[in-house]
């Protein structure tokens, strides 16, 4: 500090309040909501999230413009994708089981200016996605009637031709909206029964599919005759694979209902795995069924499998299907709106967004304000904007959350515990108060130390202080975010000086650097740079290289072990896969698309600076009056001295506030040569 001159005092101020973390209570499990979803409501709910129009739609699509039959592959390697980001959440939903799903993992983690980012930008994701699901709804339903909803809205009602907009409004869409908005308000369970119809019914159309589809199978329709099983390549299957990553978009939920789960601990993760698994079965067995019925270059993208089925003379079984399109399409809308007012809600409960979404009724126990606000504003753009301009804007923004809840898992596995003392203690100060504030009276002769277990031991003679300088040592090297033992040799002296947590930080930094920079060169060296050969393969190799020598200086510190709550395995190399496959979809997303990601971004800021950063709980909590309490701790040294310790009412301990004041204390080792 004293280094940068006076003048940087301030603008360093500035950045802590913009990555402060935040605090979370004792006891996660309390909450205003109610805890009533069990595992199959869960799972349900990503089922519902993941499986709806893409079943019926995307596959055919993919299957005949980019993949062929291959799209069973594509399908394949995208649900493993989705896998790898789907298991990052579902630890965050174990570890931390409160609302707000990515934003609140980002706010913990990585920082508040970050995670505003990130639930602002999901924000927008869940209103275009409801809108647009509401649309593809009245759209399929209309088709169903020979349009006939549609001509009459053009004839008798209004009609308009301006750029962006829908040439008439789709009143039939909105009306769903506000209907399914109504039904949300009257609380959770309402919501997950209502949920468990519309999947059940899907479920049911789907095991239709597959048995009377694999009845009129003809693997003719594989073979090289028709073009064989992958017409397009390695490189359509690729291509597939990007497309068919957004089927499975819609696992988020799981986590965003994390504070009404039952048991968010064992839950949250079964259901995830459990939901991916039968939404990625649906989509490769369906797939496989589709392009056996008839031949892939036939398909009709728009209603592919109802299209199959008139083919092959059961015109009837067409009805069937659409039954089960629009109670697949039902499921997305309510996922889309179940989750938008929990993230809303969420933000307003910290301060970053209005505090009049931040109010729980106290008989549903939901947040009506947002859910009737957001699912009004849903309707208005399903009303006015045409389906094709709402899907140009998907999926930015869950990718980008995706790709900071990975990092957030890499960042809080190595990071260092922070020391907490028993409440018992606590005596004087609130229950959320993380130190105790001051030893009894009848400790004269013995001191409190905090044991890294949260409980309080009192050392009665000097014999007992050398040996917790000891212990404490032995700790100290398997930290988390220390260097491993079995690397000191050789990243000893470059890295050995650090503070435990730092070289990760910084590790994580340059992974998202490198993948962006790597997959840069990949999607625009050839084409828009037009590099040489020469300079497009050392780039691809530097990249590269940085990008898995971060991964290997992460897994060479201590991470923080866990086995109360579900963890992702072989961290962080599962999510570094998931950073890039991230990184890489969005830099395939069309320019328009992060021209309109920008605009969206610049009105976050302007919310955040002119509202959140000032009303921010966090900001508030560190504003408070703070307690001292003086306490013994070990200095990396062996020395035990007396410090003097800052104590924040609200559980917002900061290990960075210890000063250490003159004490009639030696330290062991003055003790010892006294001896």
């Amino acid at each position: 500090m004293a280094t940068c001159g006076r003048g940087c005092v301030p603008a360093l101020r500035f950045c802590q309040r913009l990555n402060r973390l935040k605090t979370l209570d004792d006891d996660l499990m309390v909450t205003s909501m109610k805890r009533c979803l069990t595992m199959v409501d869960l799972a349900l709910l990503g089922v519902g999230g993941m499986v709806g129009s893409g079943l019926y739609v995307l596959t055919g699509t993919v299957a005949k413009d980019t993949a062929g039959p291959a799209v069973v592959l594509s399908f394949l390697i995208a649900g493993i994708a989705s896998l790898m980001a789907a298991l990052c959440y579902a630890e965050f939903g174990a570890r931390v089981p409160r609302t707000g799903s990515a934003y609140m993992f980002t706010y913990v983690s990585c920082g508040e200016i970050w995670a505003f980012l990130i639930g602002w930008n999901v924000v927008l994701e869940y209103m275009i996605g409801g809108a647009a699901v509401a649309r593809a709804w009245s759209g399929y339903l209309d088709s169903m009637f020979n349009h006939t909803i549609q001509n009459y809205t053009e004839n008798h009602i209004m009609k308009w031709n301006v750029p962006y907009i829908a040439h008439y409004p789709d009143l039939l869409a909105a009306g769903i909206l506000v209907v399914a908005t109504i039904f949300i308000t009257f609380g959770v369970r309402v919501s997950s029964w209502l949920n468990h119809i519309f999947s059940a019914v899907s479920l049911v159309v789907i095991l239709f599919i597959l048995v009377f589809g694999f009845v009129l199978a003809d693997p003719v329709n594989w073979s090289q005759k028709e073009g064989g099983f992958a017409p397009f390549g390695v490189s359509g299957v690729m291509a597939g694979t990007a497309t068919c990553f957004y089927a499975f978009v819609g696992f988020d939920v799981i986590a965003a209902s994390s504070e009404e789960a039952k048991n968010p601990q064992r839950a949250i993760p079964m259901a995830t795995a459990i939901s991916l698994c039968m939404a990625a079965t649906a989509y490769i067995l369906v797939s496989t069924v589709l392009t056996l019925m008839v031949p892939w270059h036939s398909l009709d993208p728009n209603s592919a499998l109802s299209d199959a089925f008139f083919r092959r003379g059961y015109s009837w079984a067409g009805y069937i299907v659409a039954v089960g399109s629009i109670c697949a399409m039902n499921t997305v809308l309510l996922s889309n709106l179940f989750s938008l007012p929990r993230i809303v809600y969420a933000m307003a409960e910290d301060g970053l967004f209005f505090a009049f979404f931040a109010k729980v009724n106290p008989v549903t126990k939901v947040p009506v304000n947002a859910i009737l606000v957001f699912g009004l504003l849903m309707a208005v753009m399903a009303l006015i904007f045409d389906l094709e301009a709402l899907v140009q804007f998907l999926s930015i923004g869950t990718l980008l959350a995706y790709t900071f809840v990975a990092a957030s898992v890499i960042v809080l596995r190595f990071q260092p515990e922070k020391e907490k003392t028993s409440s018992k203690a606590n005596s004087t100060t609130s229950p959320n108060t993380n130190y105790n504030p001051e030893p009894s009276p009848e400790a004269s002769e013995s001191q409190i130390i905090a044991q890294d277990s949260g409980e309080l031991k009192e050392y009665e003679s000097f014999s007992d202080k050398l040996q917790l300088v000891e212990m404490q040592q032995t700790r100290e090297r398997s930290a988390p975010g220390v260097l491993k033992a079995r690397w000191e040799p050789y990243l000893g002296r470059l890295l050995g000086d650090f503070e435990p947590g730092e070289v990760v930080a910084f590790s994580v930094l340059a992974v998202m650097v490198s993948s962006v920079s790597l997959c840069a060169v990949f999607v625009f060296g050839s084409n828009q740079l037009q590099l040489p050969t020469w300079s497009f393969a050392v780039l691809i190799v530097v990249f590269g290289s940085t990008f898995l020598l971060s991964l290997v200086v992460i897994y060479a510190h201590e991470p923080h072990i866990n086995t109360k709550t579900f963890q992702v395995p072989l961290v962080p190399f599962i999510p570094g896969a998931s950073i890039l496959m991230n990184v890489f979809l969005m830099l395939k997303l069309s320019p328009m698309t992060w021209i309109r990601f920008t605009v969206w971004v610049a009105a976050g800021l302007l919310v955040y600076f002119g509202y959140g950063i000032w009303h921010s709980k966090e900001g508030l909590r560190e504003l408070q009056p703070k307690d001292m309490a003086a306490r013994y701790v070990v200095l990396p040294s062996g020395s035990l001295v007396e410090t003097v310790q800052s104590v924040q009412p609200n559980g917002h301990g900061d290990a960075s506030a210890l000063h250490t004041t003159p004490s009639p204390v030696r330290s062991a080792e003055e003790q010892q040569a006294k001896r």
